[in-house]
């Protein structure tokens, strides 16, 4: 089992440490609610450590990457900018979902998900075999997220002097580097912070700095809740190799233009468009008693789908849910909880960006489907 440049200092806070994706992470400190709320209203820091870091360097690859990637990283004008995007097999399913970081014209670096690791090395490599490049693991950086709204303003106090001029004026998905750091201005709860790739020995220092200065430290179930909460995909959940971008509310991510680019799975995402795409990825709000979980069937008129996220929402003190349901207008559903149909509404993710609850619950019933 693998183990972060931070494993000692969760044991040391008390933190219950659990197996994910092959590494021993915290799943909690204090309280889910109390890590989730720090983060919508103050500052939350989490160890992201096992997320899989990339270089990609060489004369080959801008070209590479315009060929692996969904996305296009020549939208990226200049260095220190990032980019989101789904890294596709042939059939327009998803391998991976990744942020790509512009550093210069030869070099490149991509973050992965930790559970993907290995197959991610394996297809990179295997499609790289006709491209002038050279392909590193970064495992000697470690990688701390500082999400909230005054993470930013906390964490400038501990960053080194060369980073601090450089991150006063940078815009969303932007990055700095100095002395070795790269700090972006992203993140992954719906929340302003920074995320910073640093090296390892020099990782605790700056937990323990952040916590001296009241910044709460937060394990994967706020994670997973404030995700939740800004409707963001989680690899193995929205998304997997039988599921295209189109079909889990990423159809933003793949640029089809310039139309010559030959990208991998570009003729299966042009089919997909020229029938039909046959799923949707909504966001769902539980207008009855229960709790809504993964796996649960979901109930339209114009079909069936699942949940593919659900759970508890503190912000709004409801459950709520991501689900694949079929191509439909409707405004309200039925999810099958312990054998009963239980009523639930539609809406567009996010439920909640910085702060702000960007969705209205209905009051209205409306038409029981059964």
């Amino acid at each position: 089992m693998r183990k972060t440049p931070l494993y000692t200092l969760h044991h040391r806070l008390g933190a219950r440490m659990i197996e994910f994706a092959g590494w021993q992470m915290p799943l909690r400190y204090t309280s889910e609610i109390e890590e989730h709320r720090a983060v919508r209203e103050d500052a939350g820091v989490f160890d992201v450590s096992h997320m899989t870091r990339i270089d990609i360097r060489g004369n080959g690859t801008a070209e590479f990457l315009r060929y692996l990637l969904a996305n296009d990283i020549a939208k990226l004008k200049h260095p220190g900018r990032a980019l989101y995007s789904c890294m596709l097999n042939d059939q327009g399913g998803i391998i991976d979902d990744v942020v790509v970081f512009y550093r210069d014209a030869s070099c490149f670096r991509l973050v992965t998900n930790a559970a993907t690791r290995e197959k991610d090395w394996v297809w990179i490599n295997r499609q790289a075999k006709d491209f002038d490049v050279s392909i590193y693991f970064r495992d000697e950086l470690a990688m701390i997220a500082v999400q909230g709204p005054n993470a930013r303003k906390k964490a400038d106090l501990h960053l080194p002097g060369a980073l601090k001029e450089k991150l006063k004026s940078i815009k969303p998905f932007a990055f700095a580097e100095a002395d070795n750091w790269l700090v972006s201005r992203t993140g992954y709860t719906g929340e302003d912070g920074y995320e910073l790739m640093l090296p390892n020995e020099e990782a605790p220092k700056l937990w323990e700095a952040l916590l001296d200065s009241g910044v709460q430290p937060c394990g994967l179930v706020a994670r997973d809740t404030l995700r939740m909460e800004a409707g963001f995909n989680l690899y193995g959940q929205e998304m997997d190799e039988d599921i295209s971008p189109l079909e889990c509310g990423l159809a933003q991510t793949v640029a089809l233009n310039p139309p010559q680019r030959q990208f991998i799975g570009r003729h299966a995402i042009e089919k997909e468009l020229a029938e039909a795409v046959k799923w949707q990825r909504a966001g769902l709000i539980l207008l009855e008693p229960g709790v809504l979980r993964r796996g649960q069937k979901v109930k339209l008129k114009a079909g069936e789908g699942s949940i593919t996220s659900g759970g508890f929402s503190p912000t709004l003190q409801r459950s709520i849910a991501l689900a694949r349901l079929p191509n439909s207008e409707e405004q309200q559903c039925l999810v099958e909880i312990r054998g009963r149909w239980k009523l639930a509404q539609i809406v567009q993710p996010p439920f909640v960006r910085h702060g702000k609850i960007m969705i209205e619950i209905a009051t209205d019933k409306g038409e029981h489907h059964e």
